[in-house]
């Protein structure tokens, strides 16, 4: 009966084991990172990073939305990274699919895309194609990037003000104002995130 006493210690212990990591695992850790995402300066990005106006959500810090003019014509917003995901040259992207074209930089097929949305973006803002910058033609690995880079964001003052009503010069500055430096000051780029411009454009228009 040796072995049916090793048995039942083993099992025992298995047992044991088995409820100190389930409370571990499953009651103290996810209890602990709820705690810690309570801290303040982390609730907003746990919640989602909701961006309210009036009380009404219109979108997240986190997640790029591009919106659709109705008429192309009279074009009011600024407009993210085009979405590899997308149709269409420059989108608009579906915000619930995530991913990336993953082709190489000398695919012939992203070459011609390139210079397609680049051609695209030329004509919509009035400029010479070689004025393009290269984040307005490429998708993020994502396709969900909500920044924009600040060169990309002015080259779209002039017509994000002309159909809002504004002066150039009212719109630079809401640029200005929204351009986020490199984080810790030396990791990355300075960006723009697009639905900040889109929500101060649309405060200022409407006082």
């Amino acid at each position: 009966m040796k072995w049916f006493t090793n048995l039942v210690r083993q099992s025992g212990a298995a047992l044991r084991l088995m409820l100190v990591l389930t409370v571990i695992t499953g009651v103290i850790y996810p209890l602990a990172v709820w705690a810690v995402s309570r801290a303040p300066g982390l609730e907003s990005k746990a919640e989602g990073s909701i961006v309210y106006v009036n009380g009404q959500a219109v979108g997240s810090q986190e997640i790029g939305v591009d919106l659709t003019a109705s008429d192309p014509n009279h074009d009011p917003w600024f407009h993210t990274r085009p979405s590899a995901l997308s149709s269409d040259p420059l989108g608009p992207g579906d915000p619930s699919t995530s991913g990336a074209s993953n082709l190489s930089a000398d695919n012939p097929k992203l070459v011609q895309l390139v210079q397609e949305r680049k051609d695209e973006i030329a004509k919509r803002e009035g400029v010479s194609p070689s004025q393009v910058p290269p984040d307005a033609v490429t998708a993020s690995a994502s396709g969900l990037d909500p920044d924009i880079s600040p060169a990309y964001a002015y080259l779209q003052v002039a017509r994000v003000a002309r159909n809002n009503g504004l002066t150039d010069a009212q719109v630079r500055q809401i640029v200005d104002q929204h351009v986020q430096g490199r984080a810790l000051g030396v990791l990355g780029e300075p960006v723009v995130d697009v639905l900040d411009l889109n929500v101060a454009v649309q405060q200022l228009v409407r006082h």
